[in-house]
């Protein structure tokens, strides 16, 4: 990279500013929102939506909350104006929204664009001519004077059809490429527009401030912003919009800031489609809001059924990592954070907590309509115990010890590493039990049969125990052993250890011993865990049966034949 020094700033900082704005700490209430999806976004579609696609999008904006939509450039084509057309002539517009158009400074496409809006109740008419440094000098090879006349009579125009229209027009003046122009020309040229609108408390104008090429860091734009506010004519009845692009990747920060130093409106669309990198994404700026405890007044509780509408129309992709709308933006695959996220979610629910501080999650994916089984706990082989304990306990409502569980979750780990993929939470349990629940194998607890109570447990006073046949196959070889126990699980095992001494000479010991039902109703099964150990490894087996006890044998029976599974 050699060539940094043909690069030169194409931004200007204004005087006068006092950063009064780096004060806060973050966004108080919602902007005045306006998606321009329908005519930023769409003319940045490699294949522009048609009348229908639009339509449906339409629907979808609405159905969100936005109150103000941008839905085309009437008098650049027959699509556009016939849309506008139709959403005025079938009465599709809702009482509570105002569309708005886009029209340049010259008199016939402003005729054309009042033409498109005969019979709206209400509209914004956004008219527009840019005013940077790099514009005028090359493009135009106009001075600021002759600049700020194009101005001037596009607002005069606007004003004149205004005055024969029927519905409430709302005018809007952008200074296209705002940053790239000297901030007082730029406030010189707004105030000449508003000083042709006169607006009023009742008929109040609006300023876009677009960061049509990002040029700066977006305290820069802040600045901008603020000086603009300091020195706009009428400013009490003037809403100052902010319209960032994306090409540093700072729009957010750029809408945030801007906000914050008194901006009043966004535009912009979702999910951020616009021109080279795209326009702001206004879901994430919304639910950045969200997120701090402010109300967006936009409904992305069912985002999953927008980003669907979205992609079916504009034939775009939300990528996978977008922020709160990428399928795996609430994704965890580390083992770690699937752990801190598990016992936060735990946390949270045995504390019956109001509030959300979840580690890793910054937003509860259920107001979003992400599902929590589905879309948080993800496993391969970066996986740990924690996140794999909490898919079986969730979904399936096995509560492996936590022993069981770091073995299972390096079993898991190591069969996703080598199939190389993700494996699904169905998956996962299917490993489970098939490998770790009533294991068939060399041993067989055959049949058992009970006397209870018929002899004393030394050194338990009076204490009954447990005598009975316990029926074993073992390497092929079946016996029936009498054993004594304290219980009859201890019994088995003592059986079980009989056997196995006679057969080979082998033996081993109960290490850990839980049990629970699967479920709270009243015919639910049980679920037994048992590690036994042999020479000091340890091997662990699981047994599901509608009898408690017949599940803990067969658990026992698990864990020697998964030995043995092993040693083969």
């Amino acid at each position: 990279m050699k060539n940094t020094k043909k690069y030169v700033k194409q931004y200007y900082l204004p005087d006068g500013v006092t950063m009064d704005w780096m004060k806060k700490d973050t966004v108080e209430k919602a902007p005045i929102w306006c998606s321009v999806d329908l005519r930023d976004g769409n003319q940045a579609l490699i294949v522009p939506m048609n009348l229908e696609e639009k339509l449906e999008f339409f629907k979808l904006l609405c159905k969100v909350g936005f109150k103000e939509i941008e839905i085309g450039f009437p008098a650049a084509s027959e699509t556009e104006y016939e849309f506008c057309r139709k959403l005025i002539e079938d009465g599709l517009i809702p009482d509570d929204v105002t569309i708005q158009v886009l029209t340049q400074a010259r008199e016939h496409i402003i005729a054309k664009t009042f033409e498109a809006l005969k019979g709206a109740k209400r509209a914004v008419v956004h008219v527009y001519n840019s005013t940077s440094y790099a514009q005028r000098t090359q493009v135009f090879k106009k001075e600021k004077q002759e600049i700020l006349e194009i101005a001037v009579a596009g607002a005069k125009l606007c004003q004149k059809y205004k005055d024969a229209a029927e519905g409430k027009i709302t005018f809007e003046y952008s200074p296209e490429s705002f940053t790239g122009t000297e901030p007082q020309f730029a406030a010189e040229v707004c105030n000449a527009v508003l000083d042709v609108w006169k607006p009023t408390a009742d008929d109040k104008a609006i300023i876009n401030l677009p960061v049509t090429v990002e040029h700066s860091m977006p305290h820069v734009y802040a600045n901008q912003v603020e000086y603009m506010c300091k020195n706009l004519h009428y400013r009490e009845n003037v809403i100052v919009s902010l319209h960032p692009h994306n090409d540093r990747g700072c729009a957010i920060a750029d809408s945030e800031m801007g906000l914050l130093a008194g901006g009043d409106r966004i535009e912009g669309t979702l999910f951020g489609n616009g021109e080279r990198t795209g326009n702001v994404d206004i879901v994430t700026l919304a639910l950045n809001m969200y997120s701090q405890g402010v109300d967006p007044q936009l409904d992305f509780s069912n985002l999953p059924e927008i980003i669907k509408t979205y992609e079916k129309v504009t034939r775009m992709r939300v990528y996978e990592r977008q922020p709160y709308s990428g399928q795996l933006v609430f994704a965890a695959f580390s083992g770690s954070h699937q752990d801190a996220i598990a016992k936060g979610m735990k946390y949270r629910e045995d504390g019956h907590l109001s509030t959300w501080t979840v580690p890793y999650l910054p937003l509860d994916p259920g107001d979003i309509g992400r599902e929590y089984e589905a879309d948080v706990i993800r496993i391969n082989s970066q996986s740990g115990k924690g996140g794999i304990g909490y898919i079986l306990e969730t979904q399936y409502k096995l509560a492996l010890p936590a022993k069981m569980r770091e073995m299972f979750g390096y079993h898991v780990k190591s069969i996703s590493d080598h199939a190389h993929k993700e494996l699904s939470p169905k998956e996962v349990y299917d490993i489970f039990m098939r490998d770790f629940v009533n294991v068939e194998g060399g041993l067989k607890v055959l049949n058992t049969s009970f006397d209870d109570k018929i002899f004393l447990v030394a050194g338990a006073d009076e204490k009954g125990g447990v005598q009975e046949k316990v029926g074993v196959e073992y390497k092929g070889q079946q016996m029936t052993v009498l054993s004594r126990g304290n219980g009859r699980f201890d019994c088995v095992c003592e059986g079980v250890r009989a056997a196995m001494g006679h057969v080979d000479g082998s033996t081993f010991k109960l290490e850990s011993y839980t049990q629970h039902a699967i479920g709270d109703k009243s015919d639910a099964q049980a679920i037994s865990y048992v590690c036994v150990s042999v020479d000091g490894k340890a091997y662990w087996g699981a047994g599901i049966d509608c009898d408690i006890v017949q599940a803990s044998v067969k658990a026992l029976a698990s864990a020697i034949n998964v030995k043995m599974r092993e040693e083969a």
